[in-house]
């Protein structure tokens, strides 16, 4: 192991989540790492490393200031305005206190492009709400010094538990029909791939913005139905869904932050990570 890893005392905020619990499992056997979560988890009241924080009511200063961390992962979900405020505070303690901030961003800070993929240095713009709030958090941090923050732009996450398999699971079992939009081409990724690539970009004291999507592109209804056929699932009921009469893109790739060969993945892994 490394020695210079147990320096870092790491604070994941949103770690009751998906992603935020996956880079917490990641983390936690090789740096001091703490965590928040919303919801009532008594197996997490029990571990002192884990703070109940409640974006609506509770003020991030405070764990900040019994925890100490030299890095801050932010995962958090919740409305959008307290968000803002959030990472406002954030942003003001990272740059007092010299730490670093790691903001987990979405493709969707791009979708009002269409026409191409998007690469790190493109300029974001957005038609959805979603994808404005992440920008608006983006260029916040994007004032902060460059070192001390990396912006990590996700495409559609995947995983054995991921909230978009277990829906996928939920209809097939209601007999509702899954949604497909044939038009829309994006990349993908998987929980286990983002935390070995967070674990990275902490080791080596990366910074920057990194796009962390397959370095393949896929149609969004194939895929989804090449998951259901992965899966062993017969008999699905599909609705498609058409958003535009040409194909559209929806993808972050990289051209400037590359990561590792052995971190970077293409679409069918995340298949393969599904096999029964």
């Amino acid at each position: 192991m490394d020695k210079k890893e147990h320096k870092h005392r790491i604070l994941i905020l949103g770690a009751s989540g998906f992603l935020g619990n996956a880079i917490y499992k990641e983390l936690c056997s090789y740096f001091k790492t703490f965590g928040t979560y919303n919801t009532s988890n008594i197996q997490l009241e029990k571990n002192n490393h884990f703070f109940q924080y409640n974006i609506e009511e509770d003020d991030v200063y405070e764990i900040l200031e019994i925890v100490k961390p030299t890095i801050i992962i932010s995962a958090l979900r919740g409305d959008f305005s307290k968000q803002v405020i959030v990472h406002q505070h954030l942003a003001e303690y990272v740059f007092s206190k010299k730490v670093k901030l790691i903001f987990l961003s979405s493709a969707n800070v791009f979708d009002a492009y269409s026409k191409y993929p998007s690469y790190e240095q493109d300029k974001t713009l957005s038609n959805s709400i979603y994808g404005h709030f992440k920008i608006k958090i983006e260029n916040m941090l994007l004032r902060l010094p460059k070192n001390q923050v990396a912006i990590l732009r996700l495409p559609m996450v995947f995983g054995a538990k991921s909230p978009r398999i277990q829906e996928i699971l939920q209809l097939v079992k209601d007999k509702e029909p899954i949604e497909v939009f044939p038009n829309l081409i994006m990349n993908v990724t998987t929980d286990n791939k983002l935390t070995q690539q967070i674990h990275y970009i902490i080791n080596r004291n990366k910074s920057g913005i990194f796009h962390l999507g397959s370095s393949d592109l896929v149609h969004h209804d194939d895929f989804f139905k090449d998951i259901i056929t992965t899966l062993g699932i017969k008999n699905a009921l599909y609705k498609q869904v058409y958003t535009t009469n040409d194909d559209r893109y929806l993808a972050v790739l990289p051209k400037y932050n590359l990561l590792p060969k052995n971190l970077q993945l293409i679409s069918q892994e995340i298949l393969t990570e599904l096999e029964i």
